[in-house]
């Protein structure tokens, strides 16, 4: 049930994280919006890490799980926001929440067993997220006229893609190796190597190069994303004690709630097979809560 609760805590988190950090990215770009979060995100998490409790011995693989978990958490959300920054954030967001996926696999091919109904049932949401997220919305806009006006459009989208992929392969290592991590280490420190990885390798190299951008309408933007993250990724750890594979495949339905926050936020429509995969997940998470109750 813990495993449960993570994973749709850090789906709602992430999702929220993500819907903020579209917009920011269009506003200052991807790499300072990327900069910024993770300076927020070390300045939350940090004033935690002294009343955090004692840290064990640091081993080889502790140390492999924790650079997995802060580059591949660094790399992946670079590649996320450029992708949302010149592509549609639905076929992005759904590409990146493969992730969960790819780590679910690693855990079952590490050792973590899973009963039939539970495997069924992830299969289930995984390909409800697919749905709400790829399918296209009823479109109401008018045609365009003429194919070269169209191109541009295709070729971001293109590359948006391609953005998005790079980033699921990143985030599977990533959240991987910060369940690994987080299975011995307290929760502010299972969250913390992404932070530090971030300011190290993108906020310091930007300031020093005078490259950081920042408005006002991005800072509180930046804020919600810092914060979903950071949330995020502790309500994931707490699930992934439990069940990797559950959490890491349940967190990644923040691609379909992104799709459904998008339909109130911004009367974005939800076509008949987008409504048709809310109902897959709706009932994949039922018949699963009650499986691991």
């Amino acid at each position: 049930m813990i495993a449960i609760l993570g994973g749709l805590g850090a789906a709602l988190l992430w999702a929220a994280a993500n819907l903020a950090s579209a917009r920011s990215s269009r506003l200052i770009g991807a790499s300072s919006a990327l900069a910024w979060m993770m300076l927020v995100g070390l300045a939350v998490t940090l004033p935690l890490a002294p009343f955090a409790g004692p840290l064990p011995a640091l081993t080889p693989t502790l140390a492999f799980w924790l650079a997995a978990s802060g580059l591949g958490s660094v790399i992946g959300l670079f590649l996320v926001y450029r992708g949302l920054r010149i592509g549609k954030v639905g076929p992005v967001l759904a590409i990146a929440s493969t992730e969960g996926a790819i780590a679910a696999v690693a855990a079952v091919i590490a050792g973590e067993r899973l009963t039939l109904i539970v495997a069924a049932m992830l299969g289930v949401i995984a390909v409800g997220i697919a749905i709400v997220s790829l399918a296209t919305g009823d479109d109401t806009s008018p045609p365009a006229e003429s194919s070269s006006a169209t191109t541009p459009r295709h070729g971001a989208d293109r590359q948006a893609a391609i953005f998005g992929t790079g980033g699921a392969i990143a985030f599977g290592f990533s959240i991987y190796g910060t369940a690994q991590a987080g299975l011995s280490l307290p929760i502010v420190f299972a969250v913390m190597p992404a932070r530090v990885a971030g300011v190290a390798l993108v906020f310091i190299p930007m300031a020093l190069a005078g490259r950081l951008r920042m408005t006002r309408q991005a800072v509180p933007l930046i804020v919600v994303t810092a914060l979903g993250e950071v949330l995020g990724n502790a309500a994931y750890v707490v699930g992934a004690r439990e069940s990797i594979a559950v959490a890491a495949v349940l967190a990644c339905q923040y691609a379909a709630v992104g799709a459904v926050a998008a339909f109130f936020l911004f009367h974005e429509r939800l076509s008949i097979s987008q409504r048709s995969g809310v109902a897959a997940i709706a009932i994949g998470v039922a018949i699963l809560t009650a499986a691991r109750a």
